[in-house]
């Protein structure tokens, strides 16, 4: 029995499918498997396996590489804060400081209520909002104590659904072009692909 729910699973299907090897489609699944549970579950972790013909440890080994990916269950909203160089000097730890008390968890936690994870971020790509501020990998360019307790308090009120959804969703929209081929189609064509590398490489080799 299928861990995913229905459209999860047809949606991991058709990401293999994509694919020329099964393999080649963990990243994509995992964060599928992120986005039905929150983070990686070991059942999660199983469904990727399978789809991918590989083992859970090897799915965990790849998913323990990325900071994307979460082993463990954290808050709806994971809060990521910056303290390289740009923000460290614009007080980044001062906003890390001020966000581990407004959150109520320390750095690395989760929130009693858990509302919240608390993460420190290496470079968010945002200089220009410096302390620059991710919430479930949204911008929310809360630059000061101020507007971060803004922030927060939209968030506990649903006021920001629509912008910041709960934790692994990446995208809302799915994709409506792109690949509109029958899997024997690209199976076919894979195979043709194939056998003309093969004949250049033995024409080469003349």
């Amino acid at each position: 029995m299928s861990h995913f729910r229905s459209d999860i699973r047809q949606r991991g299907v058709d990401l293999v499918a994509l694919y020329p090897q099964a393999r080649s489609a963990m990243l994509p699944l995992l964060h599928l498997a992120q986005e039905q549970d929150g983070y990686l579950s070991d059942a999660g972790i199983a469904e990727v396996a399978e789809l991918t013909n590989t083992t859970p440890a090897d799915v965990r080994g790849t998913a323990s590489f990325y900071e994307m990916f979460h082993l463990e269950p954290v808050g709806k909203y994971v809060v990521s804060v910056c303290t390289n160089i740009a923000c460290l000097l614009s007080g980044g730890e001062e906003m890390l400081a001020h966000a581990s008390a407004a959150l109520g968890c320390t750095v690395g936690a989760t929130s009693d209520d858990g509302l919240f994870t608390l993460e420190e971020a290496e470079c968010l790509a945002d200089c220009n909002y410096s302390p620059c501020v991710q919430v479930n990998h949204r911008y929310v360019r809360t630059t000061t104590a101020a507007t971060f307790d803004a922030m927060v308090g939209e968030l506990r009120a649903g006021k920001l659904d629509h912008d910041v959804p709960s934790h692994g969703t990446l995208v809302r929209v799915r994709r409506s072009v792109g690949l509109r081929a029958s899997r024997q189609e690209v199976v076919e064509q894979r195979a043709a692909a194939r056998e003309a590398r093969a004949l250049r490489a033995a024409q080469e080799e003349k």
